[in-house]
């Protein structure tokens, strides 16, 4: 069974690997001393929201992309010369 010790070390690396930046490992890591599993929760789902909102205003972004891409390819073909591949 691990100590504390190594329980906070994985607490920390975790939060540093999901990308709680310092004031949220802060706040995390003062709420698993208290104890207080609920607003932990609370503040993990809030980082989660955080993380699924970037990613996909990020997808948004690549659609934005591939219609760029596929509209250009298609403008492209459009103007060779129909004997050319």
């Amino acid at each position: 069974m691990p100590n504390a010790a190594d329980i906070d070390g994985i607490l920390l690396q975790n939060l540093a690997d999901a990308g709680c930046g310092p004031e949220t490992v802060c706040q995390c890591m003062a709420l698993a001393q208290k104890r207080d599993q609920a607003e932990l929760m609370r503040v993990l789902s809030l980082h989660r929201r955080t993380l699924l909102d970037t990613l996909h205003q990020s997808e948004k972004r690549i659609d934005c992309l591939d219609y760029l891409i596929y509209m250009l390819e298609k403008q492209t073909k459009s103007q060779q010369p129909s004997g050319e591949i």
